[in-house]
């Protein structure tokens, strides 16, 4: 209930915050479902909000994993550094835009997942391409790039964007969230 307060109270203020609500659990599972823990050293994900998707990474990563956080909302950002107490975690008060750097700054090179519930439909092309360019740049080859939206979304506004970067492209719907989510499995 406080996730959904806080989401609702972002929402209202931040054009950017994509939801009212936070991703159910059933959408957390069907987006994690295209993530090989094992072989996952490096998760990166774009605007965490409250930490749905980050508790869920935490619990199911290998110890010696590393999560980093992109979350451009101040609010959330603060949210997040309160309630996030994990070693292999580090929080960027950062657009998704800049991961390349944030990447530098982590002294990693490429990430294997990059989780995303950004809300592409909001962006401008420009910002859309260059967050999409830079992040198959940010993945290892053979990396993925699972994005979360709303299941109104048409192709058009980010699955023909996301074939001009990535050689495949996945789409699957998950309809036990509110509202219900479209789910992209880019791999590069």
């Amino acid at each position: 209930m406080t996730d959904t307060l806080a989401y609702m109270r972002n929402f209202i203020r931040d054009k950017n915050v994509a939801s009212i609500t936070p991703t159910s659990p059933f959408g957390v599972k069907r987006v994690c479902r295209n993530i090989d823990f094992d072989c996952g050293d490096l998760i990166v994900e774009y605007g965490p909000g409250t930490g749905v998707f980050t508790n869920y990474l935490l619990k199911n990563m290998k110890s010696g994993s590393r999560l980093i956080l992109i979350e451009r909302n101040k609010n959330f950002d603060s949210i997040l550094k309160r309630t996030i107490q994990d070693p292999r975690v580090v929080i960027f008060n950062d657009s998704a835009e800049n991961v390349l750097e944030t990447l530098r700054s982590c002294q990693e090179s490429q990430a294997d997942y990059i989780v995303s519930g950004i809300p592409f439909l909001l962006l401008n092309c420009l910002l859309k391409e260059k967050i999409l360019y830079n992040t198959h740049r940010a993945l290892k080859k053979g990396g993925k790039f699972l994005v979360y939206q709303t299941c109104f979304q048409a192709d058009h506004h980010l699955k023909v964007h996301l074939e001009r970067f990535f050689p495949s492209v996945h789409t699957k719907f998950e309809v036990r969230n509110i509202p219900p989510l479209r789910i992209y499995e880019a791999i590069k």
